[in-house]
C-alpha cells in the first residue's frame, strides 16, 4: 500500500481497518451480543441529514453533538475548536496517509500539520514526545481489563524493536494498558494492523476519550470474586470503541468528549480496580432486598493537576448483568458528552457536571435517559455494603485458584517497565504455564493464572526469576508495591526521573528496613498525578527543591520531591491530599523515606544509617 497514491492509500487503510474490525468481530470477547446494544445509535446512522466522512463512510464524531454543545465547542478552548475545524474520529486515515508520504519521501514527519501532530492523532491512541524524541510517539493500546497472551506480547517487542534498547521499551499502566514506545508515524500502519489482526486496538485509547476499561485482575480465578468483571469490561470497551454500524474499530458517537473518561469495575472487596479515583466505579454489592449482586455506582473520581478529587456515592445501583451495565454507562457518556464544560479543560472532568447538578438531580437526569433507552433497566438506591471484617488480598506470589490443581502466580515487574527480551521472556513463560494467558494488575505487575500446582516449582525455578532478572515472585514487602508514572525520560511534563529512581530506591529501602505490612510507594514526575501518589501509603511527585552549594555557600536548584503521605486503597479508600513534606532533593530522599516508614509505619532498622546512600544522579 505504501507506493499507491494518496486517494488509493485511503481505501487501503479503511479497508485494513474494515479487515481488522471483521477479525474482531469474530471474536465473541469483543463483540456485543446484547440484543438492545446500538439500538438507538442505528436508528440515528441512517439517517441521510447527518454528517457522514467520506473517507470513512461513518458519521464524524462532530455530528453527535447537539447544536448548542457545537456552539459551546466552537468558542471552547483550543482542543475544541481543534475538532470542530477537523474531526478527530477519522484520525486514523490521516495517520495511514502521512506513513505513506514519509515512506515515499514525498514529506518527512515536521511537514505534519502542527494541531494534528500535537494532538488529533491521539484518537488513533499516538502521542508525540516533542521534547524527549522528537518524531517519536508513544502507542497506547486498549486492554479491556488488562488481559493479554503471548503473542500480542511477542507483537509489541517486535513493534518497538527497531528503536533500540532505551528508546523501544514498553510500559504496564496503572490502568491494565499496554504503551508502546518509540513508534514513528511511517511504522503506524503496520502496528495499527497487526494490533487489529490480534483482536486489540489502539484506536480512542486517548485525547478525549473513554481510556482504557479497569477490571479485577483475578476475575474468574477467584474463591472470593462477586463479580466476573471480564465480559462487563469488553461491554463497554465495545460501547466505546467498536462502530455497531460498520462494525469496525473506531466509535465516532463517544469520540468527541469533553475530556478524557476513565471507568473502573471492581469484582470484589479487595477493589483491585480502584473505583475511587474514577469517573464512573461500580462497586459489587448484592441488593439486600432481593440477593441478586449489581453494583453500588460511584461517580467522578479523578486526578490532575489543579484538582484531586475522590469519587463520590451517586446514591445508585445497577444489576451487575450486560445490559444494566452498558445502557447505565451509555447514560452517563450522554450527559457527559452534551453537557459537560468545553471552555476550560481543567473544569472538564465528570466530578465538575455531578457537582453543578447535584448528586439527587444527576441521579434524576440519569435514571431519565435509561429509561429512554426502553431496555429494561431498573436503577435502584444505593444499597448497603458488606461490613465484616475483610483485608485486602496479595496480588503477588503463588496462590490457589477455587479450580482445582490450579494457582496464580503474580510477580513483580519493576516501575511497569519491559524491555523487549522481558516481553518475549514473559511471552515464553505463559505459552509453557498458563496456556499463553497474560494478566496486568494497577500496580503494573503481571500476573499468570491457571497454573497447574504440579508445575510452580519448575516455574519458579526458571531462569526468568533467577539471580539476574528483574522479575520477582517472592518480591519484598515495599519494592513489590512501587508504581511509578513514565517519567522525565519520555514525558516532558515531568521534572524527575521516576523509573530507574523508583526501582533503586525500593531496592535500597528493602536493605536498610524491616516491615511487617505492604508498603506501597507510588512516584509521579510532575502534579497531574499520573502515577496516582495520593492513593499511596508514601506519594512522590516531582516538585522544586533547592540545595546549598558548598563551594559559593548559596542554595542551587536540584532535583526534589514532594511526598504524601497515608493515602489507602480498597474498602476503606482514601486520597492523601496535601504534602506531608516538601522541597526534597532526591540526593536526600532514602533517609527521608526511611524516618516517614519508622515514624509513620513502624519500620525497623536492618542495617546501620552509614549505608544511607544517595541516588546517583
Amino acid at each position: 500500500c505504501t507506493k499507491l497514491k494518496m486517494v488509493s492509500y485511503r481505501s487501503c487503510a479503511l479497508k485494513a481497518v474494515l479487515l481488522s474490525g471483521t477479525a474482531l468481530i469474530a471474536s465473541n470477547a469483543f463483540v456485543n451480543n446484547s440484543p438492545s446494544f446500538g439500538v438507538r445509535t442505528r436508528l440515528h446512522e441512517t439517517s441521510p441529514a447527518f454528517e457522514i466522512d467520506e473517507r470513512t463512510g461513518k458519521r464524524t464524531g462532530n455530528s453527535f453533538l447537539s447544536d448548542e454543545t457545537k456552539e459551546r465547542a466552537a468558542s471552547g478552548n483550543p482542543i475544541e475548536k481543534m475538532k470542530q475545524k477537523k474531526d478527530a474520529t477519522a484520525a486514523f486515515v490521516d495517520v495511514y496517509e502521512y506513513a505513506a508520504k514519509i515512506r515515499s519521501g514525498e514529506m518527512e514527519w515536521t511537514d505534519v500539520e502542527k494541531a494534528d501532530l500535537d494532538n488529533r492523532i491521539k484518537y488513533v491512541g499516538m502521542l508525540h514526545r516533542n521534547k524527549r524524541t522528537p518524531g517519536q510517539f508513544m502507542l497506547r493500546l486498549k486492554v479491556p481489563n488488562g488481559i493479554v497472551n503471548a503473542d500480542q506480547m511477542r507483537f509489541y517487542a517486535e513493534c518497538v524493536e527497531k528503536y533500540g534498547e532505551e528508546g523501544g521499551v514498553v510500559d504496564i499502566t496503572t490502568r491494565q494498558n499496554i504503551q508502546l514506545r518509540g513508534v514513528k508515524i511511517e511504522d503506524a500502519p503496520d502496528v495499527i494492523d497487526g494490533l487489529h489482526a490480534r483482536n486489540q486496538t489502539s484506536f480512542q485509547s486517548a485525547l478525549d476519550n473513554v481510556r482504557n476499561m479497569v477490571g479485577s485482575p483475578l476475575a474468574g480465578i477467584d474463591d472470593k470474586e462477586l463479580v466476573d468483571t471480564r465480559e462487563l469490561c469488553n461491554a463497554i470497551n465495545d460501547l466505546v470503541s467498536l462502530d455497531p454500524v460498520t462494525g469496525t474499530r473506531g466509535n465516532p458517537q463517544w469520540g468527541n468528549l469533553p475530556r478524557k473518561f476513565n471507568v473502573a469495575i471492581s469484582g470484589s472487596r479487595d477493589d483491585y480496580a480502584h473505583t475511587h479515583i474514577n469517573d464512573i466505579g461500580l462497586v459489587p454489592t448484592p441488593n439486600a432486598a432481593t440477593g441478586e449482586m449489581g453494583f453500588n455506582v460511584v461517580l467522578g473520581g479523578y486526578m490532575s493537576i489543579k484538582r484531586v478529587a475522590e469519587s463520590v456515592d451517586s446514591k445508585m445501583w445497577i444489576p451487575a448483568d450486560r445490559t444494566s451495565v452498558v445502557a447505565f454507562t451509555e447514560a452517563v457518556l450522554r450527559i457527559f458528552r452534551d453537557e459537560g464544560d468545553r471552555k476550560d479543560r481543567q473544569k472538564a472532568r465528570l466530578m465538575w457536571l455531578v457537582e453543578k447538578y447535584g448528586v439527587d438531580e444527576f441521579k434524576a437526569e440519569v435514571i431519565k435517559e435509561v429509561e429512554s433507552y426502553d431496555r429494561g433497566v431498573k436503577i435502584e438506591d444505593t444499597q448497603p455494603l458488606d461490613t465484616t471484617p475483610f483485608e485486602r488480598r496479595r496480588l503477588l506470589g503463588v496462590h490457589k485458584q477455587p479450580q482445582d490443581g490450579k494457582c496464580r502466580v503474580g510477580f513483580l515487574v519493576p516501575s511497569g517497565r519491559l524491555s523487549q527480551n522481558e516481553c518475549r521472556v514473559v511471552a515464553d513463560l505463559a505459552d509453557k504455564y498458563s496456556a499463553g494467558e497474560v494478566r496486568l494488575t494497577v500496580e503494573q505487575n503481571i500476573i499468570l493464572p491457571n497454573v497447574d500446582e504440579d508445575k510452580v516449582a519448575d516455574l519458579l525455578a526458571d531462569p526468568a526469576f533467577g539471580s539476574d532478572s528483574r522479575f520477582k515472585v517472592d518480591a519484598g514487602r515495599i519494592e513489590g508495591n512501587v508504581v511509578t508514572c513514565t517519567g522525565a525520560q519520555f514525558c516532558s511534563l515531568a521534572l524527575i526521573e521516576t523509573k530507574e529512581n523508583a526501582e533503586s530506591v525500593a531496592k535500597k529501602l528493602e536493605t536498610l528496613v524491616d516491615v511487617d505490612k505492604e508498603i506501597r510507594i507510588h512516584w509521579t514526575g510532575c502534579p497531574n498525578s499520573c502515577g496516582q501518589v495520593q492513593a499511596a501509603d508514601i506519594g512522590i511527585m516531582g516538585a522544586p527543591a533547592k540545595k546549598m552549594n558548598l563551594e559559593t555557600g548559596k542554595p542551587v536548584a536540584v532535583p526534589g520531591c514532594k511526598i504524601f503521605v497515608g493515602g489507602r486503597i480498597g474498602e476503606d479508600a482514601h486520597l492523601s491530599l496535601e504534602p506531608y513534606t516538601s522541597g526534597i532533593p532526591l540526593e536526600d530522599l532514602i533517609p527521608e523515606l526511611v524516618e516517614i516508614l519508622k515514624k509513620e509505619f513502624g519500620a525497623t532498622d536492618k542495617a546501620p544509617a552509614e549505608d544511607m546512600v544517595v541516588i546517583d544522579e
